[in-house]
């Protein structure tokens, strides 16, 4: 799992203080970036999480509207319910903590569930599009297993003419000699080729039945650990 990154805006350093000494007691730490409200930013989404705690309320809405920009979650601590209102109006989707005690370990349990779904969203993605991959390799392998057949009948005329002409040059030229030399041999190269293309099918179908004809006893000795 790679490092994430939690973006902190506050102007009280001692917000941002109690977030990360209290984020450091757990096993996974992110990596933290602080800013305050003022001066005036622009989101530039290189973080995973923002947190957002003790910044006026008139800086509120522009702020909001930069993360609602940047589709990246957003978690807000705040004293009143006074902010309620802007925060939904400009970020619905925005999670909500009001402060009181104990704040800081409710907020740093809500940020790691927010950064363990990320977690599993990212991996889900990688896993899709892993999946979409081989699909399409595995669509071409079977088509060049499908082909090799068409391809060996193409080989086998190109090889077979090819040698006849050797064998009988007439009054070819020497260069043209040549030429057929070395369509002969290409095509053998390709014929290797395809041959291995089958060879390959027979081993990996040999191992797809040694592990079909295995999942038992594996799954039997699983069991017993």
């Amino acid at each position: 799992m790679d490092q994430a990154n939690v973006l902190i805006i506050s102007d009280d350093p001692a917000f941002s203080r109690a977030v990360t000494s209290r984020w450091r007691g757990e096993a996974i730490v992110p990596a933290f970036t602080l800013l305050g409200s003022n001066p005036h930013w622009a989101v530039d989404g290189v973080f995973d999480l923002a947190i957002v705690g003790d910044i006026p309320t008139m800086s509120l809405a522009s702020l909001l509207r930069s993360f609602a920009a940047d589709s990246k979650p957003v978690v807000l601590v705040i004293d009143s319910n006074a902010a309620f209102a802007t925060i939904k109006q400009e970020m619905p989707g925005a999670v909500v903590l009001q402060r009181a005690e104990g704040w800081s370990d409710a907020l740093v349990s809500v940020c790691i569930e927010i950064l363990r779904r990320i977690e599993a969203e990212r991996r889900m993605n990688e896993a899709e599009t892993m999946r979409s991959t081989l699909e399409r390799e595995a669509a071409l392998g079977r088509y060049m297993l499908e082909m090799r057949h068409s391809l060996n009948n193409a080989l086998t005329s190109v090889l077979g003419n090819s040698e006849l002409l050797l064998l009988e040059p007439g009054d070819l030229p020497p260069t043209m000699i040549s030429q057929l030399g070395t369509i002969r041999n290409m095509a053998l190269r390709i014929h290797e080729t395809v041959q291995r293309f089958s060879s390959l099918e027979k081993e990996l179908t040999f191992v797809e039945r040694y592990q079909v004809k295995d999942l038992p006893l594996r799954q039997a000795a699983v069991a017993c650990d």
